[in-house]
Formats: C-alpha cells, sequence, structure tokens
C-alpha cells in the first residue's frame, strides 16, 4: 500500500490541492495528515473541510499545535503566528473547531507511528532539527517506522538501536528504509515550506517495498500569497510562501 504523508498544511488551499492531486497521481491509496491544517494561510475552513472528508474516506489525521490553539492558546507563539490564529479562530465555525480539537496527538498503524512533533512527549510540540532530538524520539517509541512534520524541512534520521543516530537530508531519488534499522522521517511542509523551495513538500511511503519517496507538488503560489493579504494577514507569511522560507 503506498501512503501519501502530508503535514503542515497552514490554510493553504492551493498547496493542498495541488498536493493531493500528486499524491493520487502518484498512487497513493491512504492519506496521513500529520497536523498544522490551519494556522498562517487564508483558507483554513476549506483546508479542515478536505481533511474532514479525507478522515472520512480513511485518512490518519492527527492534531498539530496550531489546530490546538485554536481552542486552547497561542500564547506561546510569536507575533505573526498570533495574529494569525486569531484571524483564523473568527474564521472557523463551530464544527471545525470541535473537529480539530477532537484530533488524536498520534495514531498507529502496524509498526508506524503518526505524529505533528515527535514522539517522546507529543503534547510539547518539540522539534526535530538534530540527531539528538531523533534520538529522543526512538529512545521513547517503539515503531520501526515514524513520521512527524512541524519543522517544515524535508529530513530523515535513522537507527539500529536509539545509540547512533544517523542524519540525512533527502534528495528526488527514493529511500528503502531498511527493515533492520528504524527510521524517523520529518515530511515537510505542504502549506510552508521553509528549506528555500516554494513548492509543496510530501512524503510518499510504500509499505511493501519499504520505500521513502520526498516529493514536490508546483502549484498557484501567487494566488495563495494573494489572499493572504487580502484577508488583511501580516504581509510577510505570503512573502515567506513565496520564497520557501
Amino acid at each position: 500500500m503506498k501512503i501519501a504523508i502530508l503535514s503542515d498544511i497552514h490554510g493553504n488551499r492551493e498547496a493542498y490541492e495541488a498536493v493531493i492531486a500528486a499524491a493520487e497521481a502518484a498512487g497513493a491509496e491512504r492519506f496521513a495528515v500529520l497536523g498544522d491544517i490551519v494556522g498562517y494561510g487564508a483558507d483554513p475552513e476549506w483546508c479542515v473541510e478536505r481533511t474532514r472528508a479525507l478522515a472520512e474516506a480513511g485518512a490518519i489525521v492527527v492534531r498539530g499545535n496550531h489546530d490546538d490553539a485554536i481552542a486552547t492558546s497561542a500564547s506561546g507563539m510569536n507575533e505573526t503566528a498570533r495574529i494569525a490564529l486569531d484571524w483564523t479562530r473568527n474564521m472557523l465555525p463551530g464544527p471545525s473547531r470541535l473537529f480539530l480539537s477532537r484530533l488524536p496527538l498520534t495514531a498507529v498503524l502496524d509498526d508506524i507511528l503518526f505524529v505533528h512533533a515527535e514522539g517522546s512527549r507529543p503534547e510539547r510540540w518539540n522539534y526535530v532539527l538534530e540527531t539528538e532530538d531523533a534520538r529522543a524520539h526512538f529512545e521513547a517509541t517503539a515503531a520501526r517506522v515514524s513520521f512527524c512534520g512541524h519543522v517544515h524541512k524535508p529530513c530523515l534520521y535513522g537507527t539500529l538501536d536509539a545509540g547512533k543516530v544517523t542524519r540525512f537530508v533527502p534528495g528526488p531519488a527514493a529511500i528503502p528504509l531498511l527493515a533492520r534499522r528504524r527510521w524517523l522521517s520529518v515530511v515537510g511542509s505542504v502549506g510552508q515550506p521553509r528549506d528555500g523551495r516554494p513548492e509543496a513538500a510530501f512524503a510518499l511511503y510504500d509499505t511493501d517495498s519499504l520505500d521513502l519517496a520526498f516529493l514536490r507538488a508546483p502549484y498557484d503560489v501567487e494566488a495563495a500569497a494573494a489572499k493572504i493579504l487580502a484577508a488583511g494577514l501580516p504581509p510577510r507569511l505570503a512573502d515567506r510562501i513565496m520564497e520557501g522560507r
């Protein structure tokens, strides 16, 4: 089975539509959405409703910190994120806010763990930026393969025993996730990539061949940026999706 793994959509309808289409064209049979469906972008309600439809069709969906902040607080975030979340909260009807609040922090499918941040303390929203961050995840979890988002930059970590952890920045070629190792894949961001490329990022994992591909989907970035400005959101948010930073 081919699973498309998406994270950090951040209210970007254009990017979300492009990734779903690209994933289906690549043969995806199931979707997993790793949270941060909202925040930053101008189409939060559309993105929540599209995610709800995916979930009803069998997609795995977990909660991200921006989703969580809709029902709790954005006090720990930077000013730009707080402004965007306050706007988003006002734009979402009650059923959408309830949907986000009820999403689980983690989900498991066979030997695969899905989480927004990392698995040692999912509710802390820790970033996986270096091998020591990945080691904390490996030491606290048992899954052979884990997928997370939160960082907005694709990366892959591997270990034999949670002792030595290797870090790899993936290219376009599919990577075999060898069965004798454990893996943590940071899949990048659909709606706000931060690795210098504006194309929407996602991953495709084949549970039969154990191959993992990090993919990109071009989309109408200018249209998404124009919506952000028209909504009165901070202009920096439009600049970031244009620049991929």
